[in-house]
């Protein structure tokens, strides 16, 4: 059999045929198939749309310098795709991040940068870089990209939030989606005439309703992630109202997509329940099951076997697979498998940890592609502003009522102003949940590309306004900030409890920091009241977590670690009896907000003191070395703590030392020496030591340092520095232990060569006590600034600390609170921190990316 394909005639105007300039047939072709010699015609063989005809690739074996041309590989072709969708988007995310945009706004940029809306304008472009049959694989991908999207999102979220409900946060978040979907449907049904068929529907407004009024938890927890407001109040109510709206809108998104599926038979409604019913039934009697038998089998301890984690992430195409097969949409299979998984470690984490960074930073950037060839401005310009005009008022009366809804509640529930603006702000951020609601929508026929593009716009315009509002308007560290002095220098005589907060990293920390309090010499008199807080990083979770031990012991069943550490605090506590009083809790958040946890902690409990370890710690091996150890994202967290505490703050450098004579300590005379540089600082830390020097285990001396001729000497500051050294020796003059020292030098150089000699006359010295560097005369530091390599530890703290100095001895650097307005770290830039005044926070949002083009704003 010959067959002869096609059968080529010039079309006449209004016939069907083969059309030269698209290289492609017209609807109803002929084809004429040829045996022997009978000749069979078939004519109006194809539907009625237009079929392209592709050339064939050939895979090149060469190369480049054999003239083969890469861009012909369709797999070659889509490296050079990734790797420009990648760089764009990494390029406009640089660009945007100095004016607090989120990664959001900058990704969705970048799709449409490389879209019909911009370079895709160009054909030359499209045909090289994204012809018809490579976007189809970009589409794919970005479409699986959006289905990991979900799934990480359902592992990360905290259904425990809904039980955790209270009445403000129920009633804000039915009221900001109530009213929006009130506002909305009558807004569209009084412009329904105007609107197209499709998006006339009933189902069609319900659709547009529910998508405009929710405010979509992992939206939300994104971008406050980035603002470093996921551990702050206003971020914590945020995600919470986010989690029950929700649970509200789930339901109500159910009823209109049945309704949907009911447009076109009766029967596809119950058919839609039935496997609606049959998924959830699946994932929570099968693979929830199942995915606990997996965490009940892991140790503790130990991170989920990796088949459990390949077979997990297979799981999510097999759930997106059977979603859409049955009418419930890819995205939600894969997000119901999320929730399926139990959150935080040994699963939740661990799944998050080896699979979030392929996600977000590979197949996101595709998602967005995907999402960038279909925006086109082009296409809603071409649409106008009748087509368009009822769109654009439902969703601008969509974002209004939201804001509105949840300004006026949260005003209702005596929520500050400021704090309420915030909040509305927060409810109305839209991302990649939303888009591919847009999405669903177009396969539904409900908007075509011009309402897509205005959507996509729309939400974007929305979120690049509001993300930098929100971090001018709210700052997370101003309830740390107080007036009221929380100090070991202030603490009034007949308030002898001394209340400290620890902060314990890891195991090897708190060693050392129980016997720094045996060593701070805790008695009936003077008794410590310890808050033990265990700081765990929050991975495969996405809300952060506060536990209190004493509430709540059963929260700590998945972090194995903590029990031996609460343990270790409890057997403490039973061997001082009466002495020491221990409160145990532990805090799951991000290392970026940590410090917001601690503060808040501290002031809750009204700490008088918080003290850190080190981010790095010194070990003893074998042959006597000092081996470092590294604790990673610990730095930024003490610098947060320092510039931010509502008290004194003491950060410890524990070499070994304190740590290995704990044990003997009861028949050990440790010595102790005190470096007074003068100061607030220097004030805390001698206060500080002078409870110490009660210790009859405890051999003090304290070194005063001045300056050659009072030179640089504030006034002030020497008054109360005498004030201070007066009391404690007047306080310890019979104390045979203590012993004072004052050393006269002329510069930085002196001070450390001074500090240098007394600990090689002395060599038995086991901890050094400094303060930090408030109110230090400066003649005692010339030259010093630029040596400094750990700003947490000061100048002199870090001196002593660092190898160069030699020995054994740990370091106790301690700073005194800083008031509010008071003391250049208040509003440090580098702790992430945000100054209190909003003209500067504009300037601050401004200046970076002015810089970036040359002239700044002073």
């Amino acid at each position: 059999m010959v067959r002869e394909f096609p059968v080529f005639h010039p079309p006449a105007a209004g016939t069907h045929g083969w059309d030269g300039s698209s290289n492609g047939f017209h609807p109803a072709a002929s084809v004429k198939a040829q045996v022997d010699n009978v000749s069979i015609d078939f004519n109006f063989v194809y539907p009625p749309a237009l079929i392209s005809c592709g050339n064939y690739r050939p895979i090149p074996t060469l190369g480049f310098f054999f003239g083969d041309n890469p861009l012909k590989n369709p797999f070659t072709l889509l490296l050079l795709e990734v790797s420009f969708i990648i760089l764009t988007t990494r390029v406009l995310r640089f660009l945007l991040k100095p004016l607090k945009q989120p990664r959001i706004v900058s990704e969705v940029i970048g799709g449409m940068f490389i879209g019909p809306s911009i370079l895709g304008r160009s054909e030359k472009f499209t045909s090289i870089m994204f012809p018809v049959d490579n976007q189809f694989l970009v589409r794919n991908i970005g479409a699986m990209g959006f289905t990991y999207y979900f799934f990480l999102a359902g592992v990360k979220m905290d259904l425990s939030l809904v039980r955790k409900t209270s009445k403000k946060q129920l009633y804000i978040a039915i009221a900001g989606v109530a009213l929006p979907c009130t506002f909305i449907s009558i807004v569209a049904f009084s412009l329904r005439k105007s609107m197209d068929k499709e998006l006339a529907r009933l189902s069609s407004i319900g659709f547009i309703c529910t998508g405009l009024a929710l405010p979509l938890f992992p939206v939300l927890h994104s971008i406050l992630k980035e603002l470093n407001l996921l551990s702050s109040e206003i971020g914590r109510l945020g995600l919470s109202i986010a989690v029950i709206s929700d649970a509200m809108g789930v339901g109500v998104m159910v009823i209109f997509e049945a309704a949907k599926q009911g447009e076109g038979k009766a029967l596809a409604v119950v058919w839609y329940l039935i496997s609606l019913v049959g998924f959830v039934v699946l994932t929570v009697f099968v693979i929830r099951r199942a995915l606990s038998r997996v965490v009940e089998i892991t140790p503790d301890g130990k991170p989920v076997d990796q088949a459990y984690v390949v077979a997990i992430l297979l799981g999510v195409l097999i759930m997106g697979f059977l979603a859409d097969m049955f009418g419930i949409a890819i995205a939600n299979g894969a997000f119901w498998l999320g929730l399926a998984i139990p959150d935080g470690p040994p699963l939740g984490s661990t799944l998050v940890e080896r699979s979030e960074t392929v996600i977000l930073e590979v197949l996101m950037p595709f998602s967005f592609a995907f999402v960038g060839l279909y925006v086109d401005v082009n296409a809603m310009s071409s649409a106008g502003w009748s087509g368009l005009g009822p769109l654009f008022a439902i969703t601008m009366t969509g974002y209004v009522s939201k804001f509105l809804g949840t300004l006026i509640t949260s005003a209702f529930f005596e929520l500050p102003i400021r704090d309420g603006v915030v909040l509305s702000f927060i409810m109305i951020l839209r991302g990649q949940v939303e888009i591919v609601v847009f999405l669903h929508w177009m396969d539904k026929k409900i908007i075509e590309v011009p309402g897509f593009t205005l959507m996509v716009l729309a939400i974007t315009s929305w979120t690049a306004i509001a993300t930098p509002l929100i971090s001018i308007l709210y700052d997370p560290t101003r309830p740390y900030q107080v007036l009221k002095r929380r100090t070991i220098q202030h603490t009034p005589p007949e308030d002898s409890e001394l209340r400290i907060l620890l902060c314990i990293y890891d195991e090897d920390s708190t060693a050392a920091l129980i016997n720094l309090l045996e060593i701070s010499n805790p008695t009936l008199s003077t008794p410590f009241v310890i808050f033990a807080l265990r700081l765990i990083d929050l991975v495969g979770r996405a809300s952060p977590v506060l536990i209190d031990h004493e509430k709540q012991e059963d929260h700590d069943s998945k972090y194995a670690v903590s029990h031996t550490i609460h343990n270790a605090w409890k057997n403490y506590q039973e061997s001082k009896g009466e002495c020491i009083e221990i409160h145990p809790f532990t805090a799951i958040v991000p290392n970026r907000t940590m410090y917001q946890d601690i503060c808040d902690l501290a002031l809750v409990k009204k700490a008088t003191l918080i003290i850190l370890p080190f981010h790095k710690e010194c070990l003893d091996t074998l042959g006597g070395k000092l081996t470092e150890l590294v604790r990673l994202g610990v730095r930024s967290v003490n610098s947060n703590v320092i510039n931010h505490a509502p008290c004194s703050v003491g950060v410890l450098v524990d070499k070994g030392h304190v740590r290995h004579t704990y044990m003997a300590f009861r028949n050990t005379v440790l010595h102790f020496a005190v470096l007074f540089l003068g100061g607030a600082d220097a004030r805390e830390a001698l206060c500080y030591a002078d409870r110490m020097a009660g210790n009859l285990n405890v051999s003090l001396t304290v070194i005063r340092f001045l300056s050659h001729n009072s030179e640089g000497d504030d006034e002030m500051e020497k008054k109360m520095d005498d004030g201070v050294v007066t009391w404690f020796w007047v306080k310890n003059e019979r104390n045979e232990r203590v012993s004072y020292r004052e050393v006269v030098v002329r510069n930085g150089e002196e001070t450390i060569a001074a500090i240098q000699a007394v600990s090689d006359d002395n060599n038995n010295y086991d901890v050094w006590i400094v303060g930090r560097k408030q109110g230090i005369n400066p003649v005692l530091l010339e030259g010093l600034s630029n040596w400094s390599e750990n700003d947490e530890l000061g100048i002199i703290g870090d001196f002593v600390s660092s190898y160069d100095f030699g020995g054994t001895a740990s370091v106790l650097v301690v700073q005194q609170q800083v008031l509010r307005g008071q003391g250049a770290d208040s509003t440090s830039g580098s702790s992430g921190g945000f100054p209190c005044n909003p003209i500067q926070k504009v300037k601050d949002v401004v200046n970076p990316w002015c810089r970036l083009l040359g002239f700044g704003i002073s």
